[in-house]
């Protein structure tokens, strides 16, 4: 019986860098390819398809010892891959990565821009969020490439998991302490229950790392910021014991 893993957000916060991380394991196997993401627990026509199916197209290696691992993104944001994963791997786990959610929705705005789907200022995509979520081909796209926001109030999507799966078998990793820190590769590998001594190679190479050191964000854009995320940030602080205090420093 093969284990399961699933690294389901969030978006922008250096799950790609963890997946190669993770691949390099010589216990895992990640679902290939990285990209474009299966996905595969949004997509009724591949759900339809059966576990069998998902086994064989995305992994290779047939030795059951091995851990499996996914990276869909958009899993968080979505209660309906925590309903079909806890169906297929009831014993599954879960990661998430969260970032400073202010400097995530600004990796994601230039991502949207980057890819063509976004044209307004980002003052205007952010204060106009709310009008402008849902006007998207959700045919084409799997979730808004709008939500530069809402993707950030983390609590609400993690607590959605907490329902299907036990809190043990759910792990909440800060980006900001994962970049670059072998400590925290190590207790990853825990939670997975692999051999925690295992030193991959690329351990100190960030991908898709972005910075904002080069621009600041208008005053009265930050304020509005900070205050949007305020409540959301607490709740993810005492239902985690987290230490987000990073996050208000910008």
């Amino acid at each position: 019986m093969y284990k399961h893993f699933f690294i389901a957000g969030a978006q922008r916060s250096g799950t790609s860098y963890l997946y190669h991380l993770l691949d390099e394991h010589p216990e895992i196997q990640m679902a290939k390819p990285l990209q474009p993401e299966p996905k595969f627990f949004l997509n009724d026509k591949l759900i339809k398809k059966g576990k069998a199916y998902y086994e064989n197209t995305y992994f290779t290696h047939r030795d059951s010892d091995w851990l499996r691992g996914e990276k869909s993104v958009s899993y968080m944001e979505s209660e309906k891959p925590a309903k079909q994963i806890v169906e297929y791997f009831p014993k599954a786990k879960i990661i998430f990565i969260l970032r400073n959610p202010i400097e995530r929705a600004i990796s994601n705005y230039y991502y949207s821009v980057h890819n063509g789907l976004e044209k307004a200022p980002m003052e205007e995509a952010f204060l106009n969020e709310g009008k402008r979520y849902s006007d998207y081909n959700d045919r084409k796209i799997s979730v808004s490439p709008f939500a530069y926001l809402k993707r950030g109030q983390y609590i609400d999507y993690i607590s959605t998991y907490k329902r299907y799966f036990p809190t043990e078998n759910l792990k909440v990793i800060l980006y900001e302490k994962l970049i670059g820190s072998i400590n925290v590769v190590h207790e990853i590998y825990t939670f997975l229950k692999v051999n925690a001594g295992f030193v991959p190679s690329a351990w100190h190479e960030a991908i898709n790392k972005k910075s904002r050191n080069n621009f600041s964000l208008p005053p009265n854009l930050e304020h509005y910021l900070k205050n949007y995320f305020k409540d959301c940030n607490k709740r993810l602080e005492e239902n985690f014991k987290l230490d987000i205090s990073d996050w208000w420093q910008l």
